[in-house]
């Protein structure tokens, strides 16, 4: 658990199911990551981010407010092997997704930082990887002022994303 200046940043759990699922079937959550979600599909993920725990030791935390446990989203360092290529793939990839109601407080950059400080106490540092589609500005905005620059553009899931970079 990590815990900062306003937000709790737990390992995932099945129990966050509602939650996640909430804010995966918000149309302005989801715009540019795929559109809202079924219920299958926030399962699968929910289960994918717990998984991440198990087999790496790190992954998506649940990210809540400090002070009444609202949920914010979920943030982390993943290896979800997108089939983007030898410059992207083998490094672990930083991930937000916020709840509209979490959104435009800098919550995100407060959950992602934190969540890279933990992740390089318990590893060497190295380069870290994230996609952004290009018309998510505040996304690209968060992603660079916690020191990501673009490298290149991708096609993934028939869309193009902007590849980004960390070094260390």
């Amino acid at each position: 658990m990590i815990v900062t200046e306003r937000l709790i940043l737990s390992p995932t759990a099945v129990s966050d199911f509602d939650d996640c699922h909430a804010a995966r079937t918000d149309p302005e959550v989801m715009h540019f990551i795929g559109g809202p979600a079924s219920s299958e599909e926030t399962w699968l993920k929910l289960l994918r981010n717990i998984g991440h725990w198990s087999a790496y030791g790190h992954g998506l935390f649940t990210v809540r407010e400090r002070h009444g446990g609202r949920f914010v989203g979920d943030v982390g360092l993943a290896t979800f092997h997108r089939d983007l290529g030898a410059n992207f793939d083998p490094f672990p990839e930083a991930a937000w997704v916020l709840a509209r109601s979490a959104q435009g407080k800098g919550y995100a950059t407060e959950a992602i930082q934190a969540a890279h400080e933990w992740f390089f106490t318990r590893r060497e540092a190295v380069r870290t990887v994230c996609i952004i589609s290009p018309e998510n500005l505040p996304s690209v905005r968060v992603a660079e002022r916690i020191g990501y620059r673009p490298f290149g553009e991708a096609a993934y899931k028939d869309k193009t994303v902007t590849m980004f970079e960390r070094l260390p």
